[in-house]
């Protein structure tokens, strides 16, 4: 097992691996092929064997898929992972259809997500989003029962407010806060992450590479089926644009023998004690990279030219985030 540095979710949370493995793309979530699965277990152990024991899914991942891939992967082996489960969505044929996070559903949905997975208690609960329709205490309160039930173990919450995540704090302590964060999406700077930071609350960050744009592999333009071209950020001028900022990730990433993926997690890393860089792989030859970019330090240079060159509103279009 690596020495891989630990992270606490929270004030009086479970110390977990710093790097968290995001299992979504090893099910099918918006009717695409489905990764072999065979591949995607091997994976989660692999994962597990080197010391990355953080496991983020969600119910809605395969419609379910995700969950029973997992409780295969952890078999007889359930004490090595610490298991992440986001609920909330509803879809249909692929399709998103909304939010049902009325208590009773929320009693529901637990129940399914331990039976797919095969165990008696998931380590981190939480809402996929905030609906506007259940007040915020009404839905944190039904999970802080399930802990009293001995179902959960900490609360969540993902893609929230700053002043959401304040009322769910009041409600019942939360120990990690799940939010989209890259160098091309740096808003939540500006109030979600001090706060965050205020209470206590670790940061699990997804989408380091803003999907796939600072990779170094994007080129303009974008074939006409390319999902990407669905968003602003990658449409014309905007993604010229865009792709002109990754060169100079690409050419400190060539300075420093290493992949422009690589330098964008460990950016994300860089940002703070409390915060996880969250990356989604489905194959075991994208472990040893990943777990590369945890070791990768930044001069205050390199740091400056990075945040200079990626400041908040350099990256033109709207975040693939706003569905």
């Amino acid at each position: 097992m690596n020495n891989i540095t630990k992270i606490q979710l929270g004030q009086n949370g479970p110390f977990v691996s710093k790097l968290g493995l995001g299992c979504m793309r090893m099910s099918s979530v918006w009717g695409g092929a489905t990764p072999s699965e065979t591949e995607s277990i091997a994976t989660i152990q692999e994962a597990l064997d080197r010391g990355i024991n953080f496991l983020n899914t969600g119910d809605f991942y395969g419609a379910g898929h995700n969950e029973m891939l997992i409780g295969k992967a952890i078999k007889d082996r359930r004490d090595d992972a610490f298991i992440s489960v986001k609920f909330g969505a509803i879809f249909h044929n692929g399709q998103w259809l909304g939010l049902d996070l009325r208590p009773i559903a929320i009693k529901n949905f637990i129940n399914y997500s331990l039976t797919r997975l095969g165990i008696e208690t998931i380590d981190l609960y939480q809402p996929c989003r905030m609906d506007d329709s259940v007040p915020v205490a009404d839905i944190i309160g039904t999970v802080a029962d399930l802990i009293k039930e001995g179902k959960v173990r900490y609360i969540g919450v993902s893609e929230i407010t700053a002043d959401q995540l304040r009322q769910a704090n009041n409600t019942h302590l939360i120990s990690a806060l799940e939010i989209g964060y890259s160098l091309a999406d740096r808003q939540i700077e500006s109030e979600l992450l001090p706060t965050a930071k205020e209470l206590g609350i670790a940061v699990v960050a997804f989408a380091n590479t803003a999907e796939g744009l600072l990779t170094g592999e994007m080129k303009a333009p974008l074939a006409e089926n390319d999902y990407h071209s669905h968003f602003s950020r990658f449409q014309g001028e905007n993604l010229v644009h865009n792709l002109e900022k990754v060169e100079v990730l690409k050419q400190m990433a060539q300075h420093k023998g290493c992949t422009p993926t690589q330098l964008a997690i460990a950016w994300v890393k860089e940002q703070g004690d409390h915060i996880m860089p969250l990356v989604s792989m489905s194959r075991r030859s994208r472990l040893p990279e990943n777990l590369k970019a945890m070791d990768i330090v930044f001069t205050p240079q390199e740091m400056n030219t990075l945040n200079t060159t990626f400041a908040i509103g350099a990256i033109r279009g709207g975040t693939y985030l706003q569905r």
